[in-house]
């Protein structure tokens, strides 16, 4: 899977514009919070932020930042999408765990090497971490029911 295919799936997860006052992200276009896009330079309303804009920002905030293109297949959107759910130093402390690496949050040679030695259950022991992580947080209640769905699509190979 490539940025394109990776960014056109994670939309079916994100969405368009959102403004849930129990998510701590807040407002968010494409799943793109204001937050970011203020800081990527975005002054307009959120409703409006253009498409194109919000991929530039998911290729380098994201894909770009836990090298999505270096990862084995079977794991490249589940990180990806993992850092767009909660940043990519905790997604690459999941697949650090999930490959049996050192849990710093960098991707180095040696997670990389790690990940591509793995093999195919890298994705089950990935979104087990993931999970299991998401199921301790405060806004569980919220939307817990929400992210264990996409969790699920995501070992199904879907997005949605």
């Amino acid at each position: 899977m490539n940025f394109d295919q990776a960014f056109d799936r994670l939309l079916g997860h994100e969405g368009g514009y959102s403004n849930n006052p129990a998510d701590p992200g807040g407002e968010t276009m494409w799943g793109v919070t204001a937050r970011v896009a203020r800081a990527d330079g975005y002054l307009g309303e959120m409703r409006d932020l253009p498409r194109e804009r919000a991929k530039r920002i998911y290729r380098r905030l994201y894909w770009d930042a836990v090298r999505a293109d270096q990862l084995p297949e079977v794991v490249r959107f589940d990180v990806f999408d993992g850092a767009v759910n909660s940043g990519p130093g905790q997604s690459v402390i999941w697949l650090q765990r999930a490959a049996g690496a050192v849990d710093d949050g960098i991707v180095g040679p040696k997670t990389i090497a790690a990940a591509m030695a793995a093999g195919p259950a890298l994705a089950a022991r990935y979104n087990g971490h993931r999970l299991r992580f998401l199921a301790d947080r405060p806004t569980w209640s919220s939307f817990g029911k929400g992210w264990a769905r996409r969790i699920a699509a995501n070992l199904l190979g879907s997005s949605a």
